[in-house]
């Protein structure tokens, strides 16, 4: 007999869903910053790309709940990664 988990596997749902929101926004923001750039902004904005379009096939699963979960503990610190690598590159977009 298993236990009742209650909501908790909604709000994982959530939560992983609300992750890939905000690293949505920040990817779109510094497409948006680099269009009205240079060649080095394109290429800034490249990256966040790759790292958002990575993240996504990483974490899909779990936002959805349902299919195969690919991102297992060793997958975790390349998520954590891809969206310090995010950030950092959504502030040097706005620095340049």
């Amino acid at each position: 007999m298993t236990g009742d988990p209650g909501l908790q596997p909604e709000r994982t749902r959530l939560a992983w869903r609300r992750s890939l929101l905000a690293l949505t926004v920040v990817t779109v923001l510094s497409v948006r910053l680099a269009l009205t750039g240079d060649a080095a902004g394109a290429v800034l904005a490249g990256a966040a790309v790759a790292g958002w379009a990575a993240t996504l096939a990483l974490c899909w699963g779990r936002a959805i709940g349902s299919g195969p979960v690919r991102a297992t503990s060793r997958t975790m610190p390349a998520i954590a990664l891809a969206a310090a690598g995010q950030a950092a590159l959504g502030v040097l977009l706005i620095l340049r």
